[in-house]
């Protein structure tokens, strides 16, 4: 039986690392894979390109423990995998009875061993902030699985979660609120975990990195912010900025909008996160 979670970070903090969802996409061999590269080899080069990967596609289907050791088995050491929990689970009515699914889940996920980034909690839009069922959600995250250390990101798609009680029970649960800055969803770059966690969705077709120059600066701002234990004023919060702290890893992904340029901001940052 998987063991409750305490606030203790899992793996060493301060590094920053970026990346996009997923590997697999047609439209990226051009303008990310080099052409003539097979497509067996594209993972291998993606892990070479960039910090980390956000696996989407566990949303709807889980791999078994075979396929995420052959995917750890093709990244270099230092990269992590975030794994998207299944839909099955964050999409169920009463939160608090998903306590066998995550741990299936999790019997998978795990096969990464230290190739394993944060684990992805995704809430529905119509997900309201019920305190009660949240908090018990929550304390069915454990800190280890099968020996391997765990951290946990929730991301919160209802304006009800833009709440002081939502920002102290994650605290308090030691879970991260994941920060977006989508115009569909509430956004709000409270800390409430050991790490950090961006999922960033306005890159545009005829930027070739994505995003302008100025914008990608001022991310790797943020991010050198956030890993060096500050709080970005500049971005929304619920709460108070919490005092400086000691550092901590950070987590910055590229998600949708022209997902064909998403790579390229991925790589565009990573160089002037290591610049800097």
């Amino acid at each position: 039986m998987a063991t409750k979670r305490t606030k203790t970070p899992a793996q060493p903090a301060g590094r920053i690392r970026t990346g996009m969802g997923g590997w697999v996409f047609p439209a990226w061999r051009g303008p990310f894979y080099p052409e003539g590269l097979v497509q067996k080899r594209e993972l291998e080069y993606a892990t070479r390109q960039v910090g980390a990967i956000e696996i989407n596609g566990t949303y709807y289907r889980a791999p078994d423990a075979a396929t995420y050791e052959k995917w750890a088995a093709e990244a270099p050491p230092g990269f992590r995998f975030s794994v998207k929990a299944p839909r099955h689970i964050v999409q169920t009515k009463a939160l608090a009875a998903v306590g066998t699914r995550i741990e299936g889940f999790l019997d998978g996920a795990v096969a990464l061993g230290d190739k394993l980034g944060p684990l992805l909690w995704q809430f529905l839009p119509t997900r309201r902030f019920d305190p009660d069922d949240v908090a018990a959600f929550l304390d069915l995250l454990p800190e280890r699985h099968a020996g391997v250390a765990l951290r946990h990101a929730v991301e919160v798609r209802h304006e009800s979660f833009l709440d002081p009680r939502w920002v102290a029970l994650a605290r308090e649960r030691g879970v991260a609120t994941v920060f977006t800055d989508s115009d569909d969803y509430p956004s709000t770059a409270d800390i409430t975990g050991p790490f950090i966690y961006a999922r960033l969705m306005r890159s545009v077709a005829d930027e070739t990195a994505g995003y302008p120059r100025k914008a990608l600066r001022q991310w790797a701002a943020h991010a050198a912010t956030w890993a060096a234990g500050g709080d970005p004023a500049e971005l929304p919060h619920v709460d108070a900025l919490v005092p400086a702290a000691g550092p901590r890893d950070v987590f910055i992904y590229f998600i949708a909008a022209a997902k064909v340029r998403n790579p390229s901001a991925a790589v565009a940052l990573r160089k002037l996160v290591d610049g800097a």
